[in-house]
């Protein structure tokens, strides 16, 4: 992983955008000596986007079956009500 500053970044986009995408580097922008964003290249981005959804899927499954059932939104407000 490579780290280079913001201003360095702004000089070379195109550089570090080639090395993104053709060598598969991930690039850490700081700014002031904290980093603030990064460049990777698309297939990095859909592996992690990949990652999320099986995530929120996982979560969702695990939610479904610690749930006896759905509720309605009516429900929710009755509930709230007798409290």
């Amino acid at each position: 992983m490579t780290v280079t500053s913001a201003s360095e970044a702004r000089a070379n986009f195109q550089e570090l955008i080639n090395r993104a995408e053709y060598r598969g580097d991930r690039i850490v922008i700081q700014r002031h000596g904290k980093p603030v964003a990064a460049i990777i290249g698309l297939e990095d981005l859909k592996l992690l986007e990949a990652i999320e959804d099986a995530i929120d899927s996982a979560e969702l499954r695990r939610a479904v079956e610690e749930n006896d059932g759905f509720t309605t939104l009516d429900a929710i407000i009755a509930k709230r009500g007798n409290e």
